[in-house]
């Protein structure tokens, strides 16, 4: 995942910058990690990224610049880094803050070891206790890694136990051999993008430009908890996500899957309704989204899911009223899902079915 953006955020400002920048409090202790948005006025979402707060470091290495004071590393998804940094660099020059925005991404490299085994693989090649007291999830530490100085992260954007390497340039290669040498015996291999997208598609985490956009906000897409709403830190966008508290959300993001056979009454909408076993229906995004005969939204984003053995699917739906929309209101219609013309019935959900207490990215299988 090397392609992914890489920017460091320093300097006497960094940490007023970063509580105006961030809708979540990153300014935690150094060695923590925090999922975060970043939105724009409108309170909207222009990006969803991780920030690692930093310890001050005199001198400057492959892995940290040198700063004093508060620091920041930033990972941000490789196809959106340049809108990342056009967001960065504007809001930081329009509020004038004193501090650096300083791009690595190609200077540094990013592998990612996920899944049941992760962990007994990386003891081998890194130099650091890997156990849950040691390292928590959302933490990352500079470790060797067969030699290597890089710094691991104990994320996961597929929902399983796993950790980041973020590796200097020149060591990429002879990490990732070490990595693949001690997963041999796992039965490690390499995944593609296409089983990034499934997994976290089932896990129910969000895709920047997918499920989440500049006209999506936090509070819509089930994000509330990347918003520091309950303290009285300003940030870009909290006004409207104010409002939006007050007056109640007119659409939400809602998870789908596609039933096994079962029958659903048309109600008049015209629609032929698929009576087939149809839990593996391709979808691929935009298929209307029908509840109790009338359309409610379209999907935005959908995928197989494996672990559940169906297809899983990602939309925002109104009330035709106008009224805002209850979770009352999401858990009473009768669904369907309509593809090329045929309406396949689904079943809506508050959050994917997969794995809802998180155990998982805890290494409890």
């Amino acid at each position: 995942m090397s392609y992914f953006g890489k920017f460091y955020l320093v300097g006497p400002d960094a940490r007023k910058a970063a509580d105006w920048l961030f809708s979540a409090d990153v300014s935690r202790p150094p060695g923590s990690t925090v999922y975060t948005c970043m939105l724009n006025h409108r309170g909207g979402t222009e990006s969803d990224l991780t920030v690692s707060r930093l310890a001050p470091s005199p001198q400057a290495s492959p892995l940290t610049p040198a700063f004093e004071g508060d620091g920041y590393y930033l990972a941000v998804g490789g196809a959106v880094a340049q809108h990342n940094w056009c967001h960065l660099t504007t809001v930081l020059q329009d509020r004038q803050f004193r501090c650096q925005l300083v791009d690595r991404s190609e200077d540094l490299g990013l592998i990612s070891i996920q899944g049941p085994a992760s962990r007994a693989i990386l003891q081998e090649v890194l130099d650091a206790d890997l156990s849950n007291e040691a390292f928590p999830f959302s933490t990352h530490k500079l470790v060797r890694a067969a030699g290597h100085l890089v710094r691991a992260i104990r994320l996961s954007f597929v929902g399983e136990l796993g950790w980041e390497l973020h590796i200097p340039r020149p060591s990429c290669l002879p990490v990732y051999r070490a990595v693949m040498t001690a997963g041999a015996k796992h039965g490690l291999v390499n995944a593609g993008y296409r089983a990034v997208d499934s997994l976290s598609t089932e896990k129910g985490y969000r895709h920047w430009h997918a499920d989440l956009r500049p006209d999506d906000s936090p509070l819509e897409a089930g994000l509330a908890f990347t918003c520091k709403l309950k303290s009285a830190v300003p940030f870009l966008g909290r006004e409207a996500l104010e409002k939006q508290q007050a007056e109640g959300l007119h659409r939400r993001l809602v998870c789908f899957t596609v039933d096994e056979q079962r029958e659903l009454a048309s109600q008049g909408s015209g629609v032929p309704v698929s009576t087939l076993s149809c839990r593996k229906v391709p979808l691929f995004g935009l298929e209307a989204i029908w509840r109790s005969g009338q359309v409610v939204g379209h999907v935005r984003r959908a995928d197989f899911g494996f672990a559940i053995d169906k297809t899983l699917a990602y939309g925002y739906i109104r009330d035709p009223s106008g009224r805002p929309v209850s979770w009352d209101f999401v858990k009473s219609g009768d669904y369907a899902l309509e593809r090329m013309g045929v309406a396949y019935p689904a079943q809506a959900h508050l959050k994917s079915p997969f794995d809802p207490g998180n155990r998982r990215v805890k290494g409890i299988y």
